[in-house]
């Protein structure tokens, strides 16, 4: 019998690779700095423009210059950035270059911008590997808004029944089950394991 499940979606940041920029700075700095430098500046939303195709280095330094009493700080988020989305997720990876030894379809959906994704492909060879990729910053359309989720579906023409998505944030989980994807909240590599096994996958 044919498989149910035709393609495995996979969120990169905190799936794959570990992004936790909070952590990072809180290794540098004092906590109660770092959580009044973030409460100070939306560091959040300086990001988002980043994953919606805004350049970033631009972005990132011209945050930091509106914030003097923060900019070399904030200025690290570029000039940093790769101490703040790592280390890889190893089981993940190993996971996803099962499904492909199996023949399962592996995509990519993630927020990422252009020049941090293009970075991230020096660094980390198998973000080459996807059979097919969806990131923000190309598309200029971000996850939890529904079209990402559509043009997805469109360019690879598969149903949304027969897709199966990873991603740590419910939100994002949330938009693609009302789609009738299937869905798995990562919160781990075991638990993922489990539900490929269940869904005959990596068997």
């Amino acid at each position: 019998m044919p498989k149910k499940i035709e393609a495995v979606v996979f969120d990169i940041g905190n799936v794959l690779i570990e992004w936790q920029p909070e952590r990072f700075y809180k290794s540098i700095m004092s906590v109660a700095e770092c959580e009044k430098m973030f409460e100070t500046v939306d560091l959040h939303h300086m990001n988002d423009l980043v994953d919606r195709g805004a350049n970033w280095k631009d972005t990132v330094y011209n945050t930091a210059d509106e914030y003097p009493k923060y900019r070399d700080m904030i200025r690290l988020w570029h000039d940093s950035w790769l101490d703040m989305a790592s280390p890889v997720i190893g089981q993940s990876v190993d996971i996803f270059q099962k499904l492909q030894a199996n023949s399962v379809l592996v995509f990519a959906l993630s927020n990422f911008g252009v020049q941090t994704f293009e970075f991230a492909e020096t660094v980390y060879p198998f973000l080459n590997e996807f059979d097919q990729r969806y990131i923000s910053g190309y598309l200029g359309e971000v996850k939890p808004e529904p079209r990402i989720y559509e043009i997805l579906e469109q360019e690879s023409g598969i149903a949304p029944h027969k897709l199966l998505f990873t991603d740590d944030r419910q939100e994002n989980l949330s938009v693609a089950a009302a789609r009738d994807w299937n869905v798995h909240l990562f919160d781990g590599p075991d638990g993922w394991i489990k539900r490929l096994n269940t869904e005959g996958l990596l068997e």
